[in-house]
């Protein structure tokens, strides 16, 4: 073997700049690629949880330039044209980068991921030109998420999906440095456009015709579940919820009985939020102390976070009379110890659809998946779904349409008997209805903002929970006002 002291001068001098230069090439590429320059900070816990990166990025993310461009590119894939991802419902606020529930985060590059806001902060209006008022924590029942997931998948498929077309409306707003642009158009694009096609396998199902469509304030989120975090081929069910308010999770207590989720099938906040986020990040988390940091600032944040308070004039006359119709009508289930507990289906005579998403072996095999990843939680109920928890009425007034599917528009309705319950109406509309508590859900505005909800199809059932329906439309009034206290 040759030794170092005999080398060539030539090659003395070279392998020093390659080692240098090999060098910089790694660490370059290291920040331009890996490097994660950490979550950004808030002050304002509200701003947190609105913004504040689960980590998503990494394995969910998407690269922030595509985000940005993808309204532009294929306007013909929105939803609703020309409006880009206003398309899908979300809260923007003025003067914000993104989106509610959108955060972005440098991992290499800048990228862009879901968080628990984009389906729970609310908003509503008391005129119809005035800025929506945001609730965090309440359902955010204007957005579209199944169109917003479709969106991203056939925005990839596309053949405009290219290094050429993107790069070219990419350089309508950023000026990238050579590194970014030589990155983008070589790798992050063609490898963006590979990773959504591959999750078509996962939204197999919302692309199935004989599905309704979710709409506007609702997923399927078992289902969701099953095919993201278990990975189970598509089966042929299908039981889409509303978006569930947040606030005040400390009235749960697993103690005396009480379950999450609409059926029961989770035991306590901290399962449920941790699910949740896990599902957002579609993998096991790459910082598992910081992700479990975050969890436990999440827990904390929402059992301690009050429902919001009626906004509007409240008969205070009319709502006492109301508070012993409720006692005798509502409270049995609403305000007992079988508040926050599992109601039997055929005592409440609901849509079953939900129920069938989602079983005992299901909750069996997401409970290892979660454990192999070394975390700890009481996890999904392993016992067969039997029926709907009796709901705390907490903020009742914002978590219009009511029923688990959303399948009644207005606390109003839901006092109607079932059959003279509205067979059709618009979801997704903000203006609020003080008269009958909830949304307006008719009318070309409401149209205009909102999706067609028909209960005649299947997982949209409007029938049961029939408690009250008999009383005098004066009783009925004065237990409307009374709910408006919640």
């Amino acid at each position: 073997m040759t030794t170092p002291s005999r080398w060539p001068r030539w090659l003395k001098i070279a392998l020093p700049l390659v080692l240098i230069l090999g060098a910089v090439v790694a660490l370059v590429a290291y920040n331009r690629f890996l490097r994660d320059y950490g979550a950004a900070s808030f002050a304002d816990p509200a701003e947190r949880f609105k913004y504040g990166s689960i980590g998503a990025e990494n394995d969910a993310g998407i690269p922030y330039w595509i985000f940005h461009v993808l309204p532009r590119v294929f306007p013909d894939k929105l939803p609703k044209p020309g409006i880009g991802y206003a398309a899908f419902g979300v809260n923007w606020e003025q003067g914000q980068e993104l989106p509610v529930g959108f955060s972005k985060r440098r991992i290499g590059f800048d990228r862009v991921a879901n968080t628990c806001a984009a389906c729970h902060v609310a908003s509503y209006r008391t005129q119809p030109e005035e800025t929506p008022t945001l609730v965090v924590a309440g359902p955010n029942h204007t957005l579209d998420l199944e169109a917003f997931f479709r969106f991203l998948v056939d925005c990839a498929r596309d053949p405009r999906f290219n290094a050429d077309t993107l790069m070219a409306e990419i350089a309508l707003s950023a000026d990238l440095d050579l590194i970014d642009r030589l990155a983008y158009r070589y790798l992050i694009i063609p490898i963006t456009k590979k990773t959504l096609i591959e999750r078509e396998g996962q939204f197999q199902w919302l692309y199935r015709h004989d599905f309704p469509e979710w709409g506007r304030g609702r997923d399927d989120a078992m289902n969701l579940t099953k095919y993201f975090m278990i990975r189970w081929p598509m089966d042929d069910s299908f039981g889409p919820t509303d978006m569930p308010s947040v606030w005040n999770l400390k009235k749960y207590d697993p103690e005396r009985g009480h379950r999450m989720n609409f059926a029961g099938d989770s035991h306590d906040p901290y399962s449920v939020i941790i699910d949740s986020a896990l599902g957002l990040m579609g993998a096991e988390p790459k910082n598992q102390r910081d992700f479990l940091a975050h969890i436990d600032w999440l827990v904390d944040y929402l059992k301690n976070l009050p429902a919001p308070a009626y906004p509007f004039p409240v008969d205070s006359a009319l709502a006492a009379q109301g508070k012993p119709l409720f006692d005798a009508n509502c409270a049995a289930c609403h305000a007992s110890a079988r508040t926050g507990t599992v109601v039997p289906l055929d005592e409440i005579g609901t849509d079953r659809g939900r129920i069938d998403t989602w079983g005992e072996r299901a909750a069996v095999e997401a409970n290892k998946v979660v454990k192999d990843m070394g975390i700890e939680r009481a996890g999904l109920v392993e016992a067969p779904l039997t029926g709907y928890v009796a709901q705390f009425l907490d903020g009742i007034w914002l978590r219009a349409p009511y029923l688990h599917n959303g399948s009644v528009p207005t606390l109003a309705d839901l006092l109607t008997p079932p059959a003279q319950r509205p067979q059709s109406f618009w979801r997704g509309y903000d203006l609020y209805d003080p008269a009958r508590v909830g949304f307006v859900v008719q009318g070309v505005d409401a149209q205009q903002a909102g999706t067609a909800f028909d209960t005649r199809l299947r997982g949209n059932g409007n029938a049961g929970h029939d408690f009250g329906t008999t009383l005098p439309d004066a009783d009925k009034a004065a237990l409307l006002e009374y709910l408006k206290t919640l």
